[in-house]
């Protein structure tokens, strides 16, 4: 999930069965740490206390919500079990009748970005299945249980919590309805409180942002965030390699940070193709297969992707979605092109 540093939420481990958990309780407004935001942020902010106070009576910490941060399926699986929650045919079909349905956005979005439309779609997809998946928690209940009952993140969940009831008293949205994940991401792509301020574009110039359902500002808003994270426009995400098996043992493929550059990988034994220069940053990454390796290596654009959600499992998966979907959107339009060139009457 990748919000400032947390960021933006996937639907990986979503609807955890919670049989014998706890139940969900209200926010005790009274609590040291509850009030002492409640007078941050109001002398922050300039909101009263009564009301900060009024609102947070009204959340409920729920013990699932914890459950779920302690069990991501980015840090649970290895990439030849992460890999099959994402590249099914159903995706990678309703991919494709996605962009058809929303070539116009897509095409916008990519044009004011950078972002090739395939990248778009796919972390929409990978995030929402499209938008069908946007979440069922309350946002203010996953934000207050997390903020005050999962010490680990509690600052982290605060700020947002607080970016949150800035977001609704500035756009009007209900704090009381608005729904998400369990970490408190919000409409198809997924975007924590601060992001959607900060990123969150109005494409179709209507006066607001919708996140829901406004295609246009869903796709622009995807394209804003690669672009402001470092985007390169026509540049690639990853490349596949090969490691001599008496060098694989000295090379080290999970750290989720551009420490080499395409010479200094090469110098180490790595062979793989690419256009850019010998100084360009990249990073070798280790994907886990049942008996084996998989060597690859991402570039600067793999790594914006990972500044979305931080996990090189997550930008693997956008790739490959991304890949599989832009292969049957060629096909489509070859076949369509074939079609209209065999019509009578049709120019030679």
């Amino acid at each position: 999930m990748s919000a400032s540093q947390f960021g933006r939420c996937t639907f990986l481990t979503l609807a955890l069965a919670c049989w014998g958990a706890a139940p969900a309780r209200a926010i005790d407004t009274r609590r040291a740490d509850v009030k002492s935001f409640i007078d941050d942020v109001s002398e922050r902010d300039s909101i009263g206390k009564r009301q900060l106070r009024k609102l947070l009576a009204k959340a409920n910490s729920q013990p699932a919500i914890i459950e779920a941060m302690d069990r991501p399926a980015e840090k649970a699986k290895p990439w030849f079990e992460y890999r099959p929650i994402f590249l099914t045919e159903r995706r990678i079909q309703e991919g494709t009748d996605f962009w058809l349905a929303h070539r116009r956005e897509l095409d916008q979005a990519s044009v004011r970005s950078g972002v090739a439309p395939e990248y778009i779609a796919a972390i929409v997809g990978v995030e929402t299945f499209y938008g069908r998946m946007t979440g069922s928690y309350r946002v203010l209940d996953a934000l207050s249980t997390l903020a005050f009952d999962y010490p680990a993140r509690a600052k982290f969940f605060r700020d947002e919590l607080e970016q949150f009831i800035l977001l609704t008293r500035d756009t009007g949205l209900d704090p009381l309805t608005v729904k998400g994940s369990y970490a408190g991401a919000m409409g198809a792509p997924q975007f924590m409180p601060s992001n959607y301020r900060r990123f969150a574009v109005d494409a179709n110039a209507d006066g607001h942002i919708d996140l829901w359902n406004s295609w246009w500002d869903v796709c622009a808003s995807v394209g804003n965030y690669l672009k402001e994270h470092g985007w390169n426009a026509g540049e690639p995400v990853l490349s596949e390699a090969t490691v001599a098996a008496d060098q694989s043992a000295d090379l080290d493929g999970h750290k989720l940070a551009l420490s080499d550059t395409v010479a200094s990988l090469q110098a180490k034994g790595v062979q793989f193709d690419t256009s850019l220069s010998p100084d360009s940053p990249v990073m070798l990454i280790a994907a886990d297969e049942p008996e084996t390796v998989r060597w690859r290596v991402g570039y600067n654009n793999f790594y914006v992707i990972t500044r979305y959600n931080h996990s090189a499992l997550y930008a693997m998966a956008v790739y490959e979605l991304a890949s599989a979907v832009k292969q049957r959107i060629l096909a489509h339009d070859a076949a369509t092109a074939g079609v209209a060139t065999n019509r009578p009457g049709a120019p030679p």
